[in-house]
């Protein structure tokens, strides 16, 4: 996924979390903001320490930046949103992890 599809700044992530709307399910919570006008999505990935150590945490941000990628023509285009892992998701294969996230991502009608 390109840099610009990305939330990176901590000044961003704020926006996000205290004007946006929060959505979770067992494994992820999604917080939305509704950006009119913007030309695609952007999302920020979130994989606290709980989770594991580094290498783990980093394998989760790939399973869910692929998960992303497979589905991203079904995403809102004006839309930033923050996608944040909770404990024990390092234990799902790449198949939960998709399904798990489409399903909250529908909760938070990012996707259809």
């Amino acid at each position: 996924m390109k840099k610009t599809y990305r939330v990176k700044k901590e000044r961003e992530f704020q926006r996000v979390f205290q004007e946006g709307t929060s959505f979770a399910n067992r494994r992820f919570v999604v917080y939305r903001l509704e950006k009119p006008a913007q030309e695609h999505f952007r999302v920020g990935i979130s994989v606290g320490k709980k989770i594991g150590n580094a290498v783990e945490r980093n394998a989760v941000k790939r399973k869910i930046r692929a998960s992303l990628f497979e589905i991203k023509e079904r995403i809102d285009p004006e839309l930033d949103f923050i996608v944040i892992a909770r404990p024990k998701t390092n234990e799902l294969s790449s198949k939960e992890i998709l399904s798990n996230l489409e399903h909250v991502l529908k909760l938070a009608k990012i996707i259809e």
